[in-house]
């Protein structure tokens, strides 16, 4: 094995004992960053019992049966059961054919299981359904960006950020698709954007951070002012750790990405784009080691 290859092994070794082992600190200088799970919320055991009732003890039409097996499904989501969500969504759609949520999540499930192309099938036809789905476009424009299909991908993201340019959300996810193309032109591009966002909305405090107008510590505390709803400093964790992994990885700093995406996992935010995306992004070390394992045990 060349020097190379050895540090590409260690590094995956590394990352994938990250990805296995339990959530820490991200690293000695950062020991105060604290993760906040959210815990499970009793009253939605309540409404997911109803509608288990309605499901098996109603008359229904088609139409509602398919609606109360799509509610069912995007509360299953929230709590991270996705196997059963996924069952509902399907289920719907067999109901309903024309249901464009449910094709939007399960376009989101294909995305994180590495099936790129059914995943884009299933966005295709939300949009084909209504061309105004605004998520769809991000979440294809995701789908693309972690299936190598770059220009593609900045279409969907520009298309998504033109829908509301007022928000920071869009920006930074158009930034990041574009960043793999043009780290300059995205980065101006970012800084142009920023002008117009409102400085008070927390999506705006994250641009800071990617422009170097803020650094970790100060984005940390910046999350937790403000806050007018249970569960948002959760929230605006889980958000914080998954877009400061994407700068360390862009640094190559794959060791501290991957403590990073392990805590925005452990916020229990699971029906954040941030949250689904870390566990794609810790698959995606993983998927490198055994790779890497692969090819060490033929030399």
């Amino acid at each position: 094995m060349d020097l190379k290859s050895k540090a590409v092994f260690s590094s995956c070794l590394l990352a994938l004992s990250l990805l296995l082992g339990g959530c820490a600190s991200t690293d000695k200088a950062n020991t105060h960053i604290m993760v906040a799970p959210v815990a499970p919320d009793y009253k939605l055991e309540v409404t997911l019992a109803r509608l288990n009732d309605i499901l098996s003890n109603m008359e229904l039409s088609d139409e509602q049966r398919a609606r109360f097996h799509y509610d069912r499904g995007v509360r299953y989501d929230s709590v991270g059961l996705k196997i059963l969500a996924k069952i509902d969504f399907h289920q719907a759609l067999k109901l309903q054919p024309n249901l464009v949520d449910a094709y939007n999540f399960l376009g989101i499930y294909y995305t994180q299981e590495g099936e790129y192309e059914s995943a884009y099938e299933a966005f295709d036809s939300v949009l084909e359904l209504s061309s105004d789905y605004e998520y769809a476009y991000l979440n294809r424009g995701i789908a693309l960006y972690y299936g190598e299909r770059d220009k593609l991908a900045i279409n969907d993201m520009q298309a998504f950020y033109d829908f509301n340019p007022a928000d920071g959300y869009r920006a930074l996810w158009l930034y990041i698709v574009e960043q793999k193309a043009d780290p300059s032109h995205a980065k101006l591009q970012l800084l142009e954007q920023s002008r117009g966002l409102n400085k008070e909305e927390w999506s705006s405090r994250l641009v800071d951070y990617y422009l170097g107008q803020l650094d970790e510590k100060e984005l940390i505390a910046l999350a937790k002012k403000n806050l007018t709803r249970p569960n948002e400093y959760a929230e605006r964790l889980c958000e914080a750790y998954f877009y400061m992994a994407k700068v360390a990885q862009n640094q190559a700093n794959h060791e501290r990405a991957a403590n990073l995406f392990k805590l925005a996992l452990a916020t229990n935010i699971y029906d954040f784009v941030e949250h689904r995306y870390a566990r794609l992004e810790l698959n995606k070390y993983a998927q490198a080691y055994q790779a890497q394992q692969n090819a060490a045990s033929n030399q």
